[in-house]
């Protein structure tokens, strides 16, 4: 363990710090500064002699948390990034971008505030990658087996990566142009800057991995081809399928799922000209939906210099601390500050949305009414409805699924009744020898989870392949748990 006395000598949680906004808010370099060596081993050494570590059932992944908290602590990080890199393949992405339910079931948490695992995480990589400590690690002997991977998000990754380190002969195909899914087009560059994909797919290509960018699977190559050249294939196309809103007006110029605008302004900050890019500069926004997608939207209008940004929530506002029904180590819904809310901008909760006005075909505002609540149902209030002025309106309601075109016809999978594709205990689908994990199996969740069912998947392949693995497994597909007793 860490300092066994230092949750009492050092009671204060200290986050990483943040770039003041002024600053930030004319670039598009990430928020988040890196913190001084030494608090952040006072941080680490907060870490308790608890007995049972709930953080490990916290994390889908099952990180060894107290270990390499304590080796953080001790001031060895090469033997902090060998212990974080057992349970994960890139910590770099999760100690970014998830919401830490590892934090939610921290022992500490229970009367003080938790220990920063999060910030102790992404310090063990950096600092790894910064000494040289992160190299490929490449098959010993190839087993002449050959793995299609379809889709480049942290789960077709994750179980590409397990799946090479073994000896199989892994090709990843990625319909864009570059490969990392929603992490590189998704994923705003304050949140997380593209080197951090870029370099951990130069270990992959080192290790053996393969890639295939811009192929569609489905339509350039169809399913039933991967399955007749390939012994074995993971779809992990993610759930990419967007929540509509079909309400009146619905259809006017300046209606746009989250995505249509998050991406090409990826692209933009690439370097790329994307057709389809949406300036919001001087232009009133609102955002449906208060999410991280909704918060990525946010941060992308401010640094676009909109004229103003409206959040709009159908429900009521989340509590700053637990529910009574939500209890220790649970992990539960609160209100939350992320840096995008910190740069301005006005959160509105139980808004119902009425309609889209606008006039000649273009959106000028949104009317909205209270929310009450009517036999369990979310409803407007008749005689409270206003509107909104609004130049663009950024749908960020969530996903319902993975596309079903060609996975239905061409292999034909199965979906089950959440919209994804169906799969038994062991991530196969009804067709022998197609697998599937993520979003596209488990529906929109957490990053972490999808690297957790990335690396479960491989050990089910590697295991159809062989007839035994060796591979760790963290999750079985029904577990749906985020953190149970």
């Amino acid at each position: 363990m860490a300092d066994p006395r230092g949750f009492l000598k050092v009671r204060q949680r200290e986050t990483q710090p943040r770039r003041p906004v002024p600053v930030r808010i004319m670039d598009w370099k990430e928020v988040y500064e890196a913190q001084e060596k030494g608090t952040l081993k006072a941080q680490a050494g907060r870490c308790m002699d608890c007995g049972v570590p709930f953080c490990h059932q916290g994390c889908p992944l099952g990180n060894l948390i107290p270990e390499w908290n304590d080796l953080m602590w001790r001031d060895k990080g090469e033997e902090a990034i060998e212990r974080l890199h057992a349970t994960n393949n890139f910590p770099e992405w999760t100690g970014r971008l998830c919401p830490a339910p590892c934090e939610a079931s921290c022992v500490l948490g229970i009367n003080q505030p938790a220990v920063t695992i999060k910030q102790v995480e992404v310090s063990i990589i950096d600092e790894a990658f910064d000494n040289g400590w992160v190299n490929p690690l490449p098959p010993h002997r190839l087993t002449g087996k050959t793995v299609a991977v379809v889709g480049s998000g942290p789960a077709g990754l994750a179980a590409a990566q397990q799946l090479t380190r073994v000896g199989h002969t892994v090709a990843v195909y990625e319909r864009d142009d570059k490969i990392g899914g929603l992490l590189r087009y998704g994923i705003p560059d304050f949140k997380m800057e593209k080197e951090q994909v870029d370099r951990r797919l130069e270990q992959m290509k080192a290790e053996g991995t393969r890639f295939r960018t811009g192929v569609a699977v489905g339509t350039d190559v169809t399913w039933e081809q991967l399955r007749r050249r390939y012994d074995a294939v993971v779809i992990a196309t993610g759930a990419t399928v967007p929540r509509d809103l079909p309400i009146p007006g619905r259809d006017l110029d300046g209606v746009h799922f989250a995505m249509d605008y998050l991406v090409p302004s990826n692209r933009v900050v690439a370097g790329e000209s994307p057709e389809n890019h949406i300036d919001a500069r001087g232009k009133h926004v609102v955002i449906l939906g208060g999410g991280d997608t909704g918060a990525d939207c946010i941060g992308t209008a401010h640094r676009h210099q909109a004229a103003s940004v409206t959040t709009l929530a159908i429900g009521k506002q989340p509590p700053l601390e637990r529910a009574g029904h939500q209890p220790w180590p649970t992990f539960p819904t609160l209100f939350e500050v992320a840096s995008a809310h910190e740069e301005g901008g006005e959160r509105t909760y139980l808004a119902s949305t009425v309609e889209f006005v606008g006039e000649d075909g273009k959106l000028t505002g949104v009317k909205v009414a209270e929310t009450e609540f009517v036999d369990g149902k979310r409803l407007p209030k008749a005689g409270t409805e206003r509107i909104i002025p609004a130049d663009l309106v950024f749908l960020s309601l969530g996903f319902t699924g993975p596309e079903p075109a060609g996975i239905t016809e061409q292999v034909n999978a199965e979906f089950d009744g959440r919209g994804n594709v169906a799969r038994d205990g062991y991530y196969m689908t009804n067709t022998e020898g197609v697998f599937v994990a993520g979003d596209a199996g488990r529906g929109q969740s957490l990053i972490v989870w999808a690297i957790a069912e990335g690396r479960a998947a491989a050990a089910a392949v590697d295991k159809y392949l062989m007839g035994s693995t060796i591979l760790p497994a963290p999750v079985a597909p029904t577990d749906r748990a985020i953190a149970v007793l």
